[in-house]
């Protein structure tokens, strides 16, 4: 993705913008993943550090139908119905967070059609 800082503002090139995940209110659909915590998919409300806030955030338990969550963040998953993904929750504070990555409106879609895993 190419982005340019100017004055400290960054800006993304359009062509760029146009596959990555709508936002809520201007927040930014993401997957996170934690040391210990697991990973989540869903907005991010704010980041400190390594502490970020997440709106809407579904818990990724189990994935299949992807190589990595690098593929999954790009193209979702091609095996919905194996993958366990609990019911969103309204927010998550998620702390050593170790990788923030960006999701497309294609792999969103994807997140948002595995039926929620429940015991």
């Amino acid at each position: 993705m190419e982005i340019i800082t100017i004055n400290g503002v960054e800006y993304v090139k359009k062509s760029n913008q146009n596959n990555l995940a709508p936002t809520m209110d201007g927040l930014e659909y993401k997957i996170v993943r934690t040391q210990s915590a697991g990973v989540f998919a869903g907005y991010v409300k704010s980041r400190d550090g390594q502490e970020v806030v997440m709106l809407n955030a579904r818990r990724i338990f189990y994935w299949d139908g992807a190589a990595s969550l690098s593929q999954l963040a790009i193209s979702g998953t091609s095996k919905p119905e194996n993958c366990k993904f609990p019911e969103e929750v309204c927010k998550v504070e998620l702390l050593q967070v170790i990788e923030i990555l960006d999701v497309t409106d294609e792999a969103k879609a994807s997140i948002a059609s595995v039926k929620i895993w429940a015991m």
